[in-house]
């Protein structure tokens, strides 16, 4: 083995803490880029990805079953334009009843033989699929999948209009990523379908314009009217694609973090290194080391501990990424989500040039120090260095070692300083978590604005539904009288969804007309106010968007038989529709309830039962052809969840780095000063003295990084949510943004010292351990 080969040995293997601490930090870096980076690779256009695996349907058509017949509708696979179609399968859409408890929204059912096919080639995501008559597989995104009375394989649905009201027990769960159905069975169960499906892959299909001419070619081979209803692959792809934006930002803000943080970590090591071995390089040269092997030697002993430290990390974070990804294909909807190579690759590369870099910079200042010098010199600090700090603190009423270890980060400024910056962007991490977190929930509470105790007819959110047959008819106004004469109602209201046109914006929007006050029930602005008078609405963001108009602008709304000119007063958090949703009082537009009749919500007075008040309502619905249900939602945002994983998860590593961080400052500052400590102890001092000097050297640093970290923190929190808002094309209510407290951020800048105390702990222990004899003879 050559010199320097050995000089590097000897370095690595006598330098136990920093090499662990190069190696710790280097893996906690590496597996949180590992995760973030697959994240962002999945990130990448997932409803495209799973689109194409399972062959999904550019266009999904619903057919009247009167007016038209399988064979005409099997000629339409040679429509123009048409590459490969699927069906017909015999649909029907029907209201079950569960073995739970609970009232159910109608479920579109398709009878279909095989999950697989040219077009939508359903996945499995539990059980199997159904073979028999009385089994069935239920869709993963819909509402019979997770539901608050149960969920998954085993559930009972029995279906009272179907012939000889089978029971059917759910075999499997499955998911289209066009979102076709809310459950399947086979197709001899549904001998008198009221429709039937059409699924079709187009040659061209980037453009609403491209699948509208597909629609058509389609509708010129069946009769005039047979074509009852048709969704476009592209209002689902932008659907999911909104949702995977707001994760961008996000992964951008902790990525620069971690970045940041590792190479602060390893540039303070290498430099704490060089510091502490000044005598040591003085001896390398006098035997004759270049400056450049200098260099390289201390290159060598920061690179060996990383390269390990990367290795193990690219393990974890492939490990760790495996459940994360799990829960992201339930967020995204594909199946085939795994690590990409070029992350791996590209972290390797990435941390390993950084390192080496960083290591460089840290280690010219060795290259560049004279033998004689460096000799003289030794480690020990310039005298006076920090005394006027020691006088300062003497005179404070505290406990000797206490302000000996406070002046001391004035006697090693740079390495103060270096430790400082570990605890603050360690601070910063926490503080940005708790936030966004904090951010995420207002983001909850408002998407849900679901205070309501009970709901009649409420299912869904007005989306489009797949699936024929005319469901019960239900007057409104006898629900709402039912709902004034129970006792126990406090406040109520109703509303009514259509779809109208506006000029110049493709596809149509949703329009929720309004009747009582629904200023009880969580609805949250993002900017401007609630509607308060005839002609005045209020719209989500995307429709403000997608129609070029902003708040104090009017809009005309057609729904074909009537315009209405509204002017809009405020922009509110509504994302039911993908966004394209106005909200406004029945006076201003009185949409015709459809069939299922109005969505009422109620809020029973204090103290009221409302499973009983449920059950008498109820009896007095039952004669309407409708039923009352517990309000509230079947659970939170998987997104959102997922998210707040996340960020725990990398929040917790950045902490891990910031204290491995001062660990290693103060073990060089500790061992540095062994000296001293042996001349304190043969003085008298107690071990527990010892710790508390060895703490006390902390708190300084810790205290102003925690000050400067909990600001930053917030700084970087406000600039986050308005990039998650540009980037998910959605404006985020007010409360999302107003997330911290004095006292919450008191709490924080706390964190900044637990994270610098927690980091000295471990060498403050080693100091108290260490012998008077051992110590004095430490040179």
């Amino acid at each position: 083995m050559s010199a320097l080969g050995r000089v590097v040995r000897s370095g690595v293997g006598r330098r136990r803490v920093q090499t662990v601490v190069i190696g710790l930090a280097t893996t906690m870096a590496v597996t949180a880029s590992v995760l973030g980076g697959s994240l962002l690779v999945a990130s990448t256009a997932p409803f495209d990805k799973a689109f194409v695996e399972q062959n999904g349907a550019h266009l999904a058509a619903e057919f009247d079953a009167g007016k038209t017949t399988s064979g005409q509708l099997s000629a339409t696979a040679s429509a123009s334009g048409v590459t490969a179609s699927a069906g017909p399968f015999p649909t029907v859409t029907i209201t079950p009843d569960a073995d739970g408890p609970g009232d159910l929204p109608p479920m579109s059912v398709v009878g279909r033989a095989d999950p697989g096919g040219p077009v939508d080639a359903v996945t499995l995501t539990d059980g199997a699929w159904a073979d028999a008559a009385d089994e069935i597989v239920v869709s993963a995104d819909g509402p019979f999948a997770h539901h608050r009375d149960g969920s998954g394989v085993g559930r009972r649905f029995t279906f009272a209009d179907l012939p000889g009201s089978p029971t059917l027990t759910v075999v499997g769960v499955a998911r289209s990523v066009s979102r076709t159905a809310d459950g399947w069975v086979i197709p001899s169960l549904l001998t008198s379908p009221a429709g039937y499906q059409m699924l079709y892959r187009l040659a061209a299909a980037d453009t609403a314009e491209q699948v509208d001419a597909g629609r058509a070619a389609v509708a010129a081979l069946v009769p005039e009217g047979a074509l009852s209803g048709s969704q476009s692959w592209l209002v689902l792809k932008k659907a999911a694609d909104r949702a995977v934006a707001v994760f961008v930002p996000f992964l951008v803000a902790f990525g620069l973090l971690g970045l940041v943080m590792s190479l602060l970590v390893v540039g303070n090591v290498v430099a704490g290194a060089v510091g502490a071995g000044t005598r040591r390089i003085g001896i390398l040269k006098a035997l004759g080391f270049t400056p450049a092997q200098v260099v390289w030697a201390y290159m060598a002993q920061a690179l060996i501990p990383a390269a390990v430290g990367i290795a193990i990390g690219v393990v974890a974070g492939n490990l760790l990424a495996i459940p994360v990804l799990a829960e992201t294909e339930e967020v995204y909807g594909t199946v085939t989500l795994a690590v990409s190579p070029v992350v791996n690759i590209v972290v390797i590369a990435g941390a390993l040039g950084m390192v080496a870099l960083t290591a460089l910079i840290s280690s010219l200042r060795a290259g560049r120090l004279r033998t004689v010098d460096a000799i003289a010199v030794g480690h020990t600090p310039r005298l006076g260095r920090g005394r006027w700090a020691a006088r300062l603190t003497a005179r404070l009423p505290l406990p000797r070692p206490v302000s000996l270890g406070l002046a001391r980060p004035f006697a090693r400024p740079a390495r103060a300083i270096a430790m400082g910056a570990a605890v603050l962007f360690g601070a910063t991490a926490v503080t940005f978590a708790m936030g966004l977190a904090a951010s995420l929930n207002q983001v909850e509470i408002a998407r849900n604005h679901d205070n309501a105790d009970v709901k009649v007819g409420a299912f869904g959110n007005g989306s489009v539904r797949f699936g024929s047959g005319p469901p019960p008819n239900v007057d409104s106004a006898a629900v709402t009288a039912a709902i004034e004469a129970q006792s126990g109602t406090r406040a109520h209201y109703s509303t009514t969804r259509t779809r109208v046109s506006v000029a110049g914006v493709a596809g149509t929007t949703t329009i929720v007309s309004f009747s009582g006050d629904a200023a009880w029930d969580g609805y949250q602005m993002v900017a401007g106010r609630w509607f308060q008078a005839p002609g005045e609405a209020v719209a989500a963001r995307p429709f403000l968007t997608a129609t070029g108009t902003k708040v104090g602008d009017t809009v005309t709304l057609d729904d074909g038989e009537k315009t209405v000119t509204v002017r809009i007063v405020g922009d509110v958090f509504e994302m039911s529709s993908e966004g394209m949703v106005v909200l406004t009082d029945e006076a201003t537009f009185a949409a015709a309830p459809g069939p299922m009749g109005a969505s009422h919500h109620i809020t029973v007075q204090p103290g009221a039962d409302v499973t009983s008040y449920i059950t008498t309502l109820n009896t007095a619905l039952k004669p309407l052809g409708t039923s009352a249900a517990p309000g509230g939602t079947d659970g939170s945002s998987d997104t959102i969840v997922l998210i707040n994983s996340l960020a725990a998860t990398l929040t917790l590593m950045l902490v891990a780095v910031a204290a491995l961080g001062v660990l290693n400052s103060v073990v060089l500052d500790t061992r540095e000063r062994i000296r001293d400590l042996g001349v304190h102890k043969a003085l008298g001092m107690t071990p527990r003295q010892t710790i508390a000097m060895v703490i006390s050297s902390v708190v300084v640093t810790g205290v102003i990084g925690g000050a400067i970290g909990v600001p930053v923190g917030v700084a970087l929190h406000e600039a986050v949510l308005p990039a998650m808002e540009e980037s998910a094309g959605i404006g985020l209510p007010a409360a999302a943004f107003t997330v911290h407290d004095l006292s919450e951020l008191l709490l924080l800048g706390v964190g900044g010292l637990l994270i610098a105390i927690v980091g000295a702990l471990l060498p403050a222990t080693w100091a108290a351990k260490t012998s008077t004899a051992t110590a004095l003879r430490t040179e």
